[in-house]
């Protein structure tokens, strides 16, 4: 299923966040958007997962208008990962997951055998089986994660939004989530700070600075050292990693 954001401009509290950008999501493609913080990436990701209304533009899920469809009828179609997840009241992982179910159920539908199967199947996906009866707020963060997207899962979504999922997990956790999300096979837009983790997943980057795109296209074409000069403010050295041959990237230290 294809995704097409097209010239979306967003202005909170009297500023300027994201100006006039349009975005393309190919069939299963899997599309990044990097930049600094600040730079508007997840402001752009809450107007096209209807979490903000932007001033201007259009959001197209193959045919569906997003932006003028309910949130329900989009969540059948489309799931969502986000960076934070913290509740103020307690549920057990199973219990999480099956609120995945609820875009496809009537208000008071009863959960069916058919759901629990959704739902067993979208922990296993994510190893995570045998926590189905743990309290979702004694888990850690990487665990947490991977309750959320095992709920995106069972929403049998067409198209994957991921707003920064990976920020505040450490490597392992950070490389959980991407390779599962990656075998899904389904269109993915995410917002990602890690550079080399983006060019290794994505197939398509899209680079913003102060709400606007200034680079776009394959992660090889994109990344370069003066582009990351440009955006990130600091030197680096690319190269190829000799054992996986995706792109890597060296930081230099800062002159201060």
């Amino acid at each position: 299923m294809n995704l097409n954001a097209e010239h979306i401009s967003v202005s909170l509290t009297g500023a300027d966040i994201v100006k006039d950008i349009s975005i393309r999501v190919e069939n299963k493609q899997f599309v990044g958007i990097i930049g600094p913080n600040g730079c508007g990436k997840s402001t752009l990701l809450k107007s096209i997962y209807k979490v903000i209304k932007p001033q201007k533009g259009t959001v197209f899920l193959g045919d569906k208008d997003v932006i003028k469809s309910s949130a329900r009828i989009v969540s059948k179609d489309m799931g969502v990962v986000g960076q934070f997840n913290d509740l103020s009241f307690d549920f057990t992982v199973q219990e999480m997951v099956m609120m995945g179910r609820t875009p496809h159920k009537q208000l008071m539908e009863a959960d069916n055998a058919q759901d629990y199967k959704i739902v067993a199947n979208a922990l296993a996906r994510v190893n995570l089986t045998e926590y189905a009866d743990r309290s979702y707020l004694t888990l850690s963060g990487g665990e947490k994660q991977r309750v959320i997207l095992a709920r995106a899962i069972a929403q049998e979504p067409k198209f994957l939004v991921l707003d920064e999922p990976t920020n505040h997990l450490d490597i392992k956790y950070q490389i959980q989530i991407l390779s599962i999300v990656k075998s899904l096979n389904i269109g993915v837009l995410a917002a990602l700070h890690d550079l080399p983790m983006a060019a290794a997943y994505c197939d398509i980057l899209y680079v913003i600075k102060d709400g606007s795109i200034i680079a776009s296209g394959s992660p090889k074409d994109v990344l370069s050292k003066e582009l990351i000069r440009q955006v990130y403010e600091i030197d680096c050295e690319l190269y190829t990693n000799p054992i996986t041959g995706d792109l890597a990237i060296a930081y230099l230290p800062l002159n201060l």
